[in-house]
């Protein structure tokens, strides 16, 4: 059938034949300088991205300027001199994935020994035992899904130079028998003490206990490695390679292409491909052993914190959460009802029908119809904005937009959650297995993808409701285990403010403490608790009056008296403050009580509103940091000491861990929970951990 298909368009087919063969012949005489990015029309970018909302882009567009050397609204700066106690990054050289430089890659291609026979397996698995040092690993699979993926090949190096392949699963060409490759293969690889090193090993972890093995004594994982060097930092096995080794690698997709799986390519190919990949996770090892040996700081995060908890991560992940399907589409059908309610509400507000998922028709209604002020919207395409930013600064101003903000939270709630949770639960398990990112937040904070499970919300009842549809095992009880104002306990350490102190020594409630200081009297309602409950949390994110004013729904000469008086009565953190601004703008970094680093470069090229956005950033960053660091290392205290109840930990959102145990364990591991999170690190004031358990995560909280 191609034979006469080629007959019938031999034109066509010589043509195309033409058009994909590539002239290496051409005469071409290229200037490479004159092929670099050099700045942007702003002129024509600006409107464009205001009519296209693209607002983030418009917020970069100024340092894109300045990285690429286009024209710019402020003066240029010169280029910051590094310190002899940092690790200073230029602006080009920290955007790598803006800025490129012709000629930096080096040409590498490794060793690479097909293991296919049985005698080249026997004699690959003598090589294997004699090498006692550090070896390099890399499972081929045929999706993102560790639980889910099959196993298609397996490769290692030991030296950096060659790289084995061991053929699996491939849909042509000579496999290895899969079952003798795992049993030769297991107790290497159950045995601690034979030192090994993956890329993303949480991903292998559980690949190969889909297998059947339990992986052991992984000593280095250069991504993880690359997140505590600079978390801003890209963190990709190319990138690595790319910035600390001048190799560029191939990518996966470029391999595998669309609609193929890997194990549908020539042994061949993916020999090359998996080689490249352990011959460049090994050569990272001692590269980034050594910047890590430059801030050893850094090096014992590494060790103690972030290789400790991926094998915790991994398992939890495995386990999953269980949902109740029967219960959300209850309450599937019951936002229905909601939502056709608020429809028919919006519609006798306005006086006409209209579509509240249009923009155009909701435009026309509130700035057209309803003549609200168009000043506090910008104009788009469609007319004016009526986002989520657009519609709070309107909602005093006509009840219609209240109901239409309540239409927006009601439908998000059921689109991103009741509706969207019963469709991810894996039908082997009958439970949600989200992933836990280690290596995403500037902050340290883990992070959860596939679904989100961290950013399920709380404030509302109806969002509260979602969490009742997380349930444990059945018969057994699901527990949240929640630090108590753990960021305000790191402020009192940090900022050694007295008042603080001493409340969070003798236990008192610090909002209410906080409420009679600023009020100057003995006795403060709920709400003024709830307002200092504000104004605590929201100094540590650097709020100031406006906000603060909005948020706790009083006028803004109230809000800036709080302010006022809260600076007078707490002027230790007011001071930590100022310290660690001057502080990031002599170094360009902030640090932890534990030594993570998070950098901000670049401070003093950026606008008024750009620089002081990330000094406030860079004030909350050691107490964010420093609770995020406290939690993970309370998760692998708890972890390692749940290993011989049946009990297990599910899920973590924040300063919250989420377990389900069974009852008969209950009296057991009660107090293990507070035990390890109480006293996974010491401050100057006590840990404290709110521990509440029920038939579901609503009754938990």
């Amino acid at each position: 059938a191609t034979g006469k298909k080629l007959q019938a368009d031999e034109e066509a087919a010589r043509h195309s034949y033409w058009m994909a063969t590539i002239q290496t012949d051409v005469p071409l005489v290229a200037d490479l300088e004159a092929c670099r990015l050099h700045g942007f029309e702003a002129d024509v970018l600006v409107p464009l991205f205001e009519q296209l909302e693209f607002k983030s882009f418009l917020r970069q567009l100024e340092r894109l300027q300045r990285l690429f050397g286009g024209v710019t609204r402020l003066p240029p700066q010169p280029e910051p001199q590094p310190s002899s106690s940092d690790n200073y990054i230029p602006a080009r050289a920290s955007e790598d994935d803006l800025w490129f430089d012709f000629g930096e890659a080096r040409v590498f291609e490794p060793v690479v020994e097909i293991v296919q026979t049985a005698e080249q397996w026997e004699a690959f698995l003598a090589l294997l035992a004699a090498h006692g040092g550090p070896v390099a690993w890399d499972t081929e699979t045929t999706g993102l899904d560790p639980i889910a993926a099959r196993l298609v090949g397996i490769g290692c190096s030991w030296d950096g130079e060659t790289a084995y392949y061991l053929p699996l699963r491939h849909t042509t060409g000579q496999n290895l028998l899969e079952e003798q490759v795992l049993a030769g293969l297991k107790p290497y690889w159950e045995d601690a003490g034979r030192p090994k090193v993956f890329q993303n090993a949480k991903y292998d972890r559980l690949v190969l206990r889909s297998a059947g093995i339990e992986l052991a004594g992984v000593v280095f994982d250069p991504m993880l490695a690359s997140y505590v060097l600079n978390p801003e930092a890209g963190h990709s096995l190319q990138a690595l390679a790319q910035n600390h080794l001048q190799i560029a690698m191939g990518s996966y997709t470029a391999l595998v292409g669309k609609g193929r799986t890997i194990d549908q390519l020539s042994i061949d190919q993916v020999a090359r491909y998996c080689a490249m990949d352990v011959v460049c996770t090994y050569q990272l090892l001692p590269v980034l052993e050594a910047k890590l040996a430059e801030v050893p700081r850094l090096g014992e995060l590494l060790k103690a914190i972030e290789l400790p908890l991926e094998p915790v991560l991994a398992d939890m992940e495995w386990q999953g959460i269980r949902i109740d399907r029967d219960y959300l589409k209850e309450l599937s059908t019951e936002l229905d009802r909601d939502l056709q309610t608020i429809e028919q509400d919006s519609y006798r507000i306005a006086g006409e029908n209209f579509n509240l998922n249009s923009p155009k028709q909701l435009s026309d209604v509130l700035f057209g119809k309803l003549g609200l002020s168009t000043k506090k919207s910008r104009k788009t395409s469609l007319g004016y904005s009526t986002d989520a930013a657009v519609l709070e600064k309107l909602r005093d101003d006509h009840p219609l937009v209240e109901t239409l903000l309540n239409y927006r939270t009601l439908s998000k709630l059921k689109s991103t959650y009741v509706d969207a949770l019963p469709q991810l639960v894996n039908p082997k398990t009958d439970r949600v297995h989200t992933d836990f990112n280690q290596t995403v937040t500037t902050t340290g904070r883990l992070s959860s993808s596939n679904p989100n499970l961290q950013n399920i919300p709380v404030r509302t009842s109806f969002s509260r409701r979602i969490r009742r549809g997380f349930v444990p095992e059945p018969g057994w009880l699901l527990v949240a285990a929640d630090y108590s104002q753990i960021e305000l306990r790191i402020l009192a350490h940090l900022t050694q403010e007295d008042v603080l102190l001493k409340a969070f020594q003798t236990d008192d409630d610090v909002h209410t403490l906080t409420a009679r200081l600023l009020l100057g009297k003995p006795e403060v309602s709920a709400d003024e608790r709830r307002l200092a409950k504000t104004l605590n949390y929201g100094i540590v994110y650097g709020m100031g009056a406006r906000r603060f004013a909005r948020e706790a729904g009083v006028g803004q000469a109230v809000a800036e008296s709080f302010i006022s008086a809260y600076k007078q009565r707490y002027p230790n953190i007011f001071t930590y403050f100022e310290q660690t601004r001057r502080l990031v703008l002599e170094q360009g970094y902030v640090e932890t009580i534990l030594g993570r680093r998070r950098y901000f470069h670049d401070l003093e090229r950026q606008g008024q509103r750009e620089r002081e956005a990330m000094l406030r950033a860079a004030v909350n960053a050691p107490i964010q940091g420093t609770a995020s660091d406290i939690i993970k290392l309370a998760m692998a205290r708890l972890h390692a000491k749940l290993q011989k109840y049946a009990s297990r930990l599910l899920l973590q959102v924040h300063d919250e861990l989420v377990l389900e145990v069974p009852p008969q364990e209950w009296d057991q591991v009660l107090p293990l929970i507070r035990e390890e999170m109480e006293n996974a690190f010491t401050l100057c004031v006590p840990l404290k951990v709110e521990i509440n358990s029920g038939k579901n995560w609503m009754e938990a909280k």
